[in-house]
């Protein structure tokens, strides 16, 4: 073991030397999680010098943290408030709101400079209010570093800040702790560990000390704790092997600071909204202002003009609305147990044109229950009991529903003690015998062979199968049958699914099961898996970029897949054009669910860290839930786009009503004051009510929002012109004829006197 002690007295320049030095010269002594497991124990405790027995000296533990830092994620540091409502303000709308209060102001018209103002607070304030969310996903991932552990430091067990372990630590494990660091197991008894916030899998990974000889993917290296996962039965001990961000977790920790969430179809639409009436605002008070000024009129008279123009170009009204829309929307969709969490989000669901979905719990119920038994005798059902950490008190389950449904199983058959149940394959390694009519036979490779057929038989439809097995020996154990298990489809995912399929949006199925029982699920939901193939993650792993979008995007089952390879996924998907949503539960799937358009996390089952990373929670894990979410989202955009429709027609009824008095040279029929009141308080209650229309039913079997086409279209510039007409003509001949009322009436005041 390298110890190095470092005198009090000397420099902190030469102590940094030190560390330095000691860095360059031990740069080989850290490991990959993948090839610490490949190693055996002895040979990881000699890579990083030290001895099991009585773990890290504290000076050379100290130094090592110096070297390798905390065992804790670094965030980068947020803006502060005041900066993030600041930038509210870059609004192509807000910025010509704002010109137009400065020119106000310069024109001492101060109560439209006010009016104004106050208009802009609102919809800015109203904006920095549901946007002010700092971001949470990456924070609780620290919530999996425990904040204590049992480590042995020169020769004691002492229990003291996980942040301080470093490689080469001696870590206990016990029942109920959580895993601080990815750690090579050298002990482990009866060690099962739960990983499903992990690797998705939903049954404990049974841990041993054996090497691996190649490694490949999370699952297969049994002799690894990994860092944030929870020890659900026995003990163990481990040699720290990575820490913080060098660990596996660290991993998923650095991909999702690197992925941005993208923009929010709407938010797009209504940047290019502003854009453009901006442009369009400013060119045509430019070329009034100008003409007017070229006819000799007051520079002072045209600037005045200007400001109405400038007030009567923006609807003033139309963030507030948009604003209200989706926030009603968002409690609509609570009453339809869709907790929605950035308002932009309700919009954006009916747009989504592919939905990957994971399969237990969302597609599947996530209740295990035994349809298929393959036995000579009735002895798989005690080896099913004894074999069994679950519990059954009142008709409520306590434990995993595999283990749940074995136990239902048993409960009809008397009770006697076996040992073994596991993935048949495994146990038939350990199986000596089979029994047959309660007698005991040799087990030979034909025999073997034939049960693992039947095993390939059952996972083909769908079921999870389970070997059972007893005896006096593990190495010599008597096999006594298989057990399928059958996770079934909730109700009515398959008429979800169908539905959805039907107005374009197209649903993939990615789960980390094997390909057998991918397949079987995908048939009985309706997913088409004869014309296209299923791929696993591997495969996805060594295809070319153009190659993994062409097949991502004609592929409907992905098995097999680990949080890169959902990643891989949903980029490309997005870079055919697709509007991806995506479900998952675990911290394995915080990635994919970030980078998705929409990231659809599970209410009942899901992790913290998955949920802050989603943009959508279901509360009851359904997936019909998702059917409804869309259908909400395609509602609100024709509703935005009915008021959007009527607040122009009034803003450009308005402007041309200025433009036409300014050419014709009669007085101003509108102030900048009116032109305000009218567009937030006359034209809001009117666009709210179009913004709150009931969905139609049959809008959800309506083809996704294509997001390339803009918010106007010409259908929709011809009516806004057409209605615009109307009300210029209306206005100005009420505005006529009241003028003229008032001249003959001025006249005759006149006349009188």
């Amino acid at each position: 073991m390298s110890v190095i002690s470092i005198p009090d007295n000397i420099s902190l320049i030469k102590k940094d030397e030190l560390i330095e030095t000691e860095k360059s010269e031990n740069e080989d002594m850290w490991l990959k999680t993948s090839d610490a497991s490949s190693l055996c124990a002895e040979d990881v405790a000699a890579k990083l010098r030290i001895d099991v027995r009585v773990g890290l000296g504290w000076k050379e533990a100290d130094l090592r943290r110096q070297l390798i830092g905390y065992n804790e994620f670094s965030f980068k540091e947020e803006d502060p408030p005041w900066k993030k409502y600041i930038e509210q303000f870059k609004n192509p709308l807000i910025l010509l709101l704002l010109s137009s209060a400065v020119v106000s102001v310069c024109m001492k018209q101060f109560d439209d400079a006010v009016s104004i103002a106050v208009a802009i607070l609102i919809v800015v304030t109203v904006a920095f209010i549901q946007e002010y969310r700092s971001e949470k996903s990456l924070e609780e991932l620290n919530k999996l570093v425990p904040p204590t552990c049992r480590c042995l430091r020169e020769g004691q067990l002492e229990m003291f800040l996980a942040k301080n372990l470093v490689p080469g630590d001696i870590v206990h494990l016990n029942v109920g702790d959580r895993v601080p660091a990815d750690l090579r197991l050298f002990e482990a008894i009866d060690l099962a560990i739960d990983e499903s916030s992990f690797t998705g899998e939903t049954e404990p990974s049974i841990k041993d000390t054996q090497m691996v000889l190649k490694p490949n993917g999370h699952t297969s290296m049994k002799n690894i704790a990994f860092m944030g996962t929870l020890v659900r039965c026995g003990n163990g001990k481990g040699i720290v092997i990575n820490t913080g961000e060098k660990s596996e977790f660290g991993e998923i920790f650095k991909m999702m600071q690197v992925e941005e969430s993208p923009k929010t179809p709407l938010q797009k639409s209504m940047d290019t909204l502003g854009g453009q009436l901006s442009f369009g605002s400013l060119c045509i008070i430019g070329i009034i202002v100008l003409s007017g000024w070229c006819q000799g009129r007051p520079i002072l008279e045209m600037f005045t003009i200007g400001v109405s123009l400038a007030v009567a170009a923006i609807p003033e009204g139309l963030p507030i609305v948009v604003t209200v829309t989706l926030a009603l929307g968002v409690l609509r969709m609570a009453r339809r147990k869709a907790i929605i969490k950035k308002l932009p989000t309700v919009e954006t669901l009916g747009c989504v044109s592919v939905i990957c979905s994971d399969k237990t719990g969302t597609i599947t119920k996530n209740e295990m229950t035994v349809t298929c038994i393959v036995t000579s005798d009735g002895h798989y059902a005690d080896v099913a009991v004894v074999c069994n950490n679950a519990v059954i008190t009142n008709d409520k389950l306590l434990g995993q529903p595999t283990e749940g449904a074995l136990l239902f199983a048993a409960m009809k058959n008397k009770q006697e003690i076996y040992f073994v149940k596991g993935a048949p394959e495994k146990i038939l390694q350990q199986c000596t015998k089979y029994s047959h009519r309660g007698t005991e036979l040799n087990m030979d490779s034909s025999r073997e062979q034939e049960f693992l057929a039947e095993a390939f038989e059952i996972g083909k439809r769908g079921l999870r199968v389970i070997g059972m097995a007893r005896g006096t020996s593990i190495q010599d154990l008597v096999f006594v049958g298989i057990v399928g298990i059958c996770d079934p489809p909730r109700p009515f995912v398959r008429e979800a699914i169908q539905t959805l399929i039907q107005s374009g949006v197209k649903v993939k199925l990615v789960t980390g099961d094997a390909q057998e029982t991918a397949v079987a699920i995908a048939s009985m939901v309706g997913l088409d898996t004869i014309h296209g193939q299923c791929v696993s993650g591997d495969q996805i792993e060594k295809l070319p970029e153009h190659q993994l979008e062409q097949t991502v995007n004609n592929i409907n089952v992905f098995y097999r897949v680990t949080p890169r390879h959902k990643l891989h996924i949903v980029k490309a998907l997005q870079a055919n054009g697709h509007i991806v949503g995506m479900t998952g539960d675990g911290v394995n799937d915080a990635v994919a669910l970030k980078k998705a358009n929409i990231g659809i996390a599970m209410g009942k089952n899901g992790t913290d860290v998955c949920k802050e990373a989603a943009d959508m929670i279901l509360i009851d894990d359904d997936f019909q839930t998702i059917l409804a979410a869309i259908e909400e989202g395609k509602g609100i955009f024709y509703n935005i786009r009915n008021f959007v429709q009527f607040q122009l027609s009034t803003s450009i009824a308005a402007m041309s009503l200025i433009a036409l008095a300014t050419i014709l040279h009669i007085p101003n029929p509108l102030n900048a004051m009116q032109i305000l009141w009218i567009n937030i308080i006359m034209d809001g209650p009117p666009a709210q009510s179009l913004g709150v229309e009931p969905v139609d039913c049959d809008v959800v079997r309506q083809k996704p929002r294509n997001v390339k086409e803009p918010m106007i279209t010409k259908q929709l510039i011809f009516n806004v012109l057409t209605s615009a007409a109307i009300i210029i003509v209306g206005t100005l001949w009420i505005f006529r004829r009241e003028v003229k009322n008032v001249f003959n009436f001025a006249l005759f005041v006149k006349m009188y006197k």
